[in-house]
């Protein structure tokens, strides 16, 4: 079963995205924010990652730098899911190596869908 790694710090977003997943068929773990789930990831890696991008201590940008950078993490797959829905947010989620930008809110097909997609290489 694949895992993912859910980083929200909105516990409300966080659980819907968690249930969402679950009920997909996926094993799915939850970080706080940026700095958790780093810490989360050594002793956890997942075969995905979601993340907010508004997030205290480290945000969603810097979190997906750092996992691009390393090369223990680089090839696992980041979906960048958050409310900063213009089209520069875009652009930057991307630029900073995420492999999806989902802007909230979201229709569940599209948020599974793409985790499918990314899972399967």
């Amino acid at each position: 079963m694949s895992t993912v790694l859910v980083v929200e710090d909105s516990p409300a977003q966080r659980e819907m995205i968690t249930d969402l997943l679950r009920g997909s068929g996926l094993d799915v773990s939850v970080a706080t924010d940026g700095v958790e789930a780093l810490e989360h990831i050594q002793t956890h890696p997942p075969d995905i990652v979601i993340l907010d991008i508004v997030m205290p201590r480290m945000n969603g940008y810097e979190l997906c730098r750092r996992l691009k950078n390393d090369p223990i993490t680089q090839a696992v797959p980041v979906v960048m899911c958050s409310s900063k829905g213009e089209e520069f947010d875009r652009y930057w989620g991307i630029k900073q190596g995420a492999d999806a930008y989902i802007a909230k809110p979201f229709q569940p097909t599209e948020l599974v869908g793409t985790v499918k997609q990314l899972l399967r290489g």
